[in-house]
């Protein structure tokens, strides 16, 4: 097998290492990992492109590059350069420091790498590791959950997942409970959710030469959302997992909103 990887928190970040290596064991002796990942951080950046400029790309190792773009530029750099054309059968995005549950996977990088995939009609899965208050306690590390089930869950959404072939074909978005691995409940399938006063904000901050600036501040993380969706199964201590697709039509609004205006 043939995995093309990337992140959103860029080249050097530790999630980076997990997810590597929960390819490698995926692949198989046999396989190929290629990463190709952000040179700098690109968390918030979400299905960014850098369209109108060029971008850098340079190999540090053997299957192993950096490119001056968003995850989703990187997916593009190595489905068209670094594998020239040679389609990796699987894209995996992460491991993402933080939760991207909820109205996160809206802003997120990490989900706009698993996107690009989808789009070019590849299989993808986005990978995030929900920090709580005792990720920093872990034995193993803040990414412990990610690192014990990384590989089952995986290899269940590979085997059993749905991967049909329509023009907005599904991915899924993967998020790791912040709860030591010994206590990760399982795998639970839940809808998006939505953090009720959580919204991104911004907060003005006076620079030394009087100049104003603006922090984008998010709210609290740990709020649970409806029962049967994302954040709601993560802090309960189960492995979310979300089935997506890039079609943002509103459905269901779509009958009455004909009875309406046609």
């Amino acid at each position: 097998m043939r995995i093309l990887v990337t992140n959103g928190d860029g080249i050097n970040a530790p999630g980076l290492k997990v997810i590597e290596a929960i390819a490698a064991e995926i692949a198989g002796p046999g396989g190929e990992v290629w990463t190709v990942a952000p040179a700098f951080e690109q968390s918030g950046v979400a299905h960014k492109i850098s369209y109108t400029h060029p971008m850098m790309i340079a190999k540090l190792g053997e299957r192993r590059y950096a490119a001056e773009g968003s995850p989703a530029d990187c997916v593009l750099a190595g489905i068209f350069d670094v594998l020239d054309g040679a389609r990796p059968d699987l894209v995996l995005s992460g491991v993402n420091r933080g939760n991207n549950s909820a109205e996160n996977t809206l802003y997120s990088g990490t989900i706009g790498g698993a996107m690009e995939a989808a789009l070019q009609g590849l299989k993808a899965i986005a990978l995030s590791q929900y920090i709580g208050p005792r990720s920093q306690d872990m034995d193993g590390g803040m990414f412990e959950p990610a690192v014990a089930h990384g590989v089952s869950v995986v290899r269940a959404l590979i085997d059993k997942g749905l991967w049909e072939d329509e023009d907005y074909r599904v991915f899924y978005n993967v998020n790791f409970p912040p709860v030591p691995a010994d206590e990760v409940k399982g795998m639970k399938v839940a809808a998006q959710g939505f953090r009720k006063n959580t919204s991104f904000g911004v907060e003005p901050h006076i620079s030394p030469s009087g100049r104003k600036f603006l922090w984008i501040k998010g709210g609290p993380q740990n709020v649970a959302t409806k029962p049967g969706t994302d954040a709601a199964a993560d802090l309960d201590g189960w492995v979310s997992i979300t089935p997506m697709r890039c079609d943002l039509t509103a459905h269901d609004t779509l009958d009455l909103l004909r009875e309406r205006l046609e």
